[in-house]
């Protein structure tokens, strides 16, 4: 499952950043607006409340607590409720060092990031993340999260040699960490990829179409891989991904052609022959079916784009 999950996030083109950090005392509160990029926090120090639009309760923030938002929804920090909250622009719009300070004080340090997901398939990761992933400090999968949040405090603060390549790559495992305790603790996921992913009994299948996406996979072939008879190996697949294994193939086989016209200049040609079609006419017409242009639409747009 951990190298699938992988061949998803290289997919997205997930990169994550930490955009700041927020020190504070005293009584405080800041609205801020709905997020375009999936943000996640992790608190440091002290403790404050979270409130979600659309959700009805509030959540009590502790130290080692870490959260990831993906919907495009406000939300509100705050130390008191009763308090009416300041605009999040307003406070970010002059920082000292990434840092923003709110009130006398340090007995607060929140620290903030974001991911950016690319063009092409970002989607991935947006269509199948709830509004909130909460991981608490106590819980047994946010151990290593909130050990990740620690290191992370340690590279910004202390003048080390590299401490900004450090924290990139920091943020982007304290992001999986997150990922990783919504994974574990979540029980039955809606049909589709992370559904049949997380399928141990399907794995083997998947290993092969994501490791050979060019081969003609034949509906036995993946069967065998998985140890089930045809039958129940196609039943067990449409169940978990939604959709028959050989219409996933097709989809994840768009996927990758899709990200290999809008970031690289591979001839159109060669991507269709690398993902298993026999001429380029043949290889748009499923392109042009499944994402609805036509791939040579596609990278002019991109082309014209930049």
């Amino acid at each position: 499952m951990a190298d699938l999950f992988s061949d998803i996030l290289t997919l997205a083109d997930a990169q994550s950043v930490i955009t700041g950090t927020v020190e504070s005392g005293g009584a405080w509160a800041v609205r801020f607006p709905p997020p375009a990029l999936i943000k996640f926090f992790g608190i440091v120090r002290g403790s404050c409340w979270l409130q979600v639009e659309g959700e009805t309760t509030d959540l009590h923030l502790q130290p080692g607590d870490v959260f990831l938002l993906s919907a495009p929804r406000a939300f509100t920090l705050t130390t008191d409720r009763e308090l009416e909250p300041m605009d999040a622009m307003v406070v970010f719009r002059d920082l000292s060092g990434n840092v923003a300070k709110l009130g006398p004080g340090d007995d607060f340090q929140l620290l903030c990031g974001h991911v950016e997901l690319g063009a092409g398939s970002g989607d991935l990761l947006t269509a199948v993340l709830p509004p909130l992933v909460l991981a608490r400090a106590g819980s047994p999968h946010a151990a290593m999260a909130h050990w990740v949040l620690a290191q992370l405090v340690q590279e910004r603060s202390a003048d080390l040699p590299g401490a900004e390549v450090a924290s990139e790559q920091l943020a982007h495992l304290l992001f999986i960490h997150i990922l990783r305790a919504h994974l574990a603790e979540t029980g039955a996921f809606p049909p589709g990829w992370l559904r049949a992913i997380t399928d141990k009994d399907l794995a083997p299948a998947l290993r092969l179409m994501h490791g050979q996406p060019g081969r003609s996979w034949q509906l036995g072939e993946l069967a065998k891989a998985a140890g089930m008879s045809r039958t129940t190996f196609a039943t067990r697949f449409r169940t978990a991904a939604g959709v028959p294994p050989l219409a996933y193939l097709t989809v994840w086989r768009m996927r990758l052609a899709r990200k290999a016209l809008m970031e690289g200049n591979t001839s159109v040609s060669a991507i269709a022959y690398s993902l298993g079609y026999t001429s380029e006419s043949a290889f748009s017409h499923a392109f042009k079916r499944t994402t609805g242009v036509a791939p040579k639409r596609l990278r002019g747009s991109r082309l014209s784009a930049g």
